[in-house]
């Protein structure tokens, strides 16, 4: 069965669908059949991966709230994608009178599994519903957090957040560690904040390699592609490559 990876934080900006993107694409390069999962109705995912959200007939929503089978779009830059629009953000109302709402995308997920080793859920920046039935989907979850002091100081609800997921309604669930993100060595904030959070942290699970602020990401984005086809030789790549390594292991 495949590992199920929610990455997740409940702030904003912090480099969550960049990631998703790029780690699914490290792990695929490392011959590991990936699917990314789109839960953020904002549906930043998609579009980087090349897809325009308001032109998709279906989507995760028809999935996790009306039943019908999870649409794949496949073999984008050798990843598979379950696609999110605008429609997502709806589901936050409507699930919560939905019957076996906490279970909605782990039965969607359910059939699946079986056909990839790694399933990357990119969460919204929130600790809503939809954050919630992707940690009750995952086997792991994977924290991106920005090298910044208000960034650590959130940490607690987000903690408190898989807590509580993991005291009922999935005890299996496992922290695959964290990620410092958007990493400026140049400023003290910087040094320090990375300093806490390899400290304070280490505690619940692996402090995985830092990634580096750079506006690379963000072109590479913007042309829908990862950053090791954007710039092979940029820094970042081989640390991305790295990480996917470590999660091979999980």
């Amino acid at each position: 069965m495949s590992r199920v990876i929610a990455l997740f934080n409940q702030a904003g900006g912090v480099g969550k669908s960049t990631l998703t993107m790029n780690l699914g694409y490290h792990l695929a390069l490392l011959k590991q059949r990936v699917l990314l999962v789109d839960m953020d109705p904002q549906a930043s995912l998609t579009v980087f991966m090349g897809l325009e959200p308001s032109e998709l007939d279906k989507t995760i929503y028809e999935a996790i709230l009306i039943g019908e089978p999870l649409p794949i779009h496949q073999s984008i830059h050798n990843m598979d994608l379950a696609a999110a629009n605008i429609n997502l953000s709806g589901a936050e109302l409507e699930l919560v009178v939905a019957d076996m709402r906490d279970v909605r995308l782990k039965e969607a997920l359910k059939p699946l599994r079986k056909h990839y080793d790694f399933i990357l859920v990119d969460c919204p920046p929130s600790l809503g519903i939809l954050s919630y039935i992707s940690l009750v989907a995952a086997t792991h979850v994977l924290i991106p957090i920005q090298t910044q002091y208000k960034a650590l100081k959130g940490t607690e609800l987000l903690l408190n957040t898989i807590a509580r997921v993991r005291s009922r309604a999935n005890r299996q669930l496992k922290i695959a560690g964290v990620i410092p993100m958007m990493h400026d060595a140049r400023t003290v904030q910087g040094e320090m904040s990375l300093q806490s959070i390899q400290e304070q942290l280490s505690k619940i699970g692996a402090i995985y390699p830092t990634i580096p602020r750079s506006v690379a990401f963000v072109d590479a984005s913007q042309e829908h592609v990862p950053l090791a086809l954007y710039n092979r030789s940029h820094p970042a790549v081989a640390l991305l490559d790295r990480i996917a390594q470590s999660l091979t292991v999980l």
